[in-house]
């Protein structure tokens, strides 16, 4: 049995689109054992991952913590492993390879390594470029470019129940990063409510960031007591919902992976193919300014499919 080792760091919405290329992985390799390289907010996800055995953490210390880095080397040595799959391919996983597992065969965009694949110079979608990887380490890319998380999605019809939902509700995702505010569509409230008006249940489901935007908006919003509901919990709602209307954000990457229908609206900060979103069940509409994006183009958008 061989040692395989996989690097993952982030983010949301890049590390559930890649548990295709990981489950392409895990069939290249049936008998061998997986480890996944993640950092501490997906270390639950890579748990949970069905064709994953093992998680490594990587708490990302600074190049100049010594003492993280030694750690980080004794744990990333103490695994012992034959090969490596580079699915984060940055700078920091280069350094990975440089310092800390030189001899191991590598896949990733490192020259020397035993598959390298030279970063495009035109920029493509992440899964796109894994498939090619794969393809070069003699996988072949079943799962990369059809990716399903529906796994993630865990039991909530106790959750549905106690809010009075049924299955033709609407979820709407208004956040996104709180660094990234251009990524946020300034008009939920408004959709919210023309929602309402047509006899639609409205939900949201708000993580810490999102909490007093989701308070302003009408609609039933889906909070434990004890904090927030987790991406598996996340995932079984939105799984039971009619349509789903977001950001490009994590919570939107998650309900386009596990199956769903729904519109995710981009500003112009990316390409929207650039995110893989059109491999899913998801449609987009995109404007420079998301404040140019109207209510009523949105709606004519989703009126005949809610």
């Amino acid at each position: 049995m061989r040692s395989i080792l996989v690097i993952k760091l982030s983010a949301l919405g890049d590390v559930v689109q890649t548990s295709g290329a990981i489950r392409d992985i895990r069939e290249h390799h049936p008998h061998d054992r997986i480890t996944v390289l993640t950092t501490p907010p997906y270390r639950r996800f890579m748990e949970k991952c069905p064709w994953v055995d093992d998680v490594l953490i990587d708490r990302r210390p600074s190049l100049l913590n010594l003492p993280g880095i030694l750690k980080l080397r004794k744990d990333l040595r103490a695994g012992l492993f034959d090969r490596v799959y580079d699915l984060q391919q940055r700078r920091r996983t280069r350094l990975y390879r440089r310092w800390f597992l030189p001899a191991v065969e590598w896949c990733g965009d490192v020259k020397g390594g035993m598959v390298y694949l030279k970063q495009d110079e035109v920029k493509t979608f992440a899964q796109d470029r894994l498939a090619r990887m794969l393809k070069l380490a003699g996988i072949v890319p079943r799962h990369t470019l059809k990716n399903d998380a529906s796994w993630m999605a865990d039991p909530v019809e106790d959750i549905l129940a106690e809010a009075g939902l049924k299955d033709a509700f609407i979820v709407l995702f208004p956040g996104a990063s709180a660094a990234h505010p251009e990524k946020r569509w300034p008009y939920f409230k408004e959709l919210a409510e023309r929602l309402q008006s047509h006899g639609k249940q409205v939900v949201t489901i708000p993580g810490p960031d999102e909490l007093e935007l989701c308070r302003s908006l009408p609609g039933k919003m889906l909070v434990p007591e004890n904090g927030y509901y987790d991406f598996f919990k996340l995932a079984g709602i939105v799984k039971h919902a009619r349509y789903i209307i977001g950001n490009d954000t994590g919570p939107t990457h998650i309900a386009a992976n596990v199956g769903c229908q729904g519109l995710a609206l981009y500003g112009g900060h990316a390409k929207p193919e650039w995110t893989g979103i059109q491999l899913t069940g998801f449609s987009w509409l995109q404007e420079e300014n998301l404040a140019d994006l109207s209510v009523d183009t949105v709606w004519e958008k989703i009126s005949g499919l809610i």
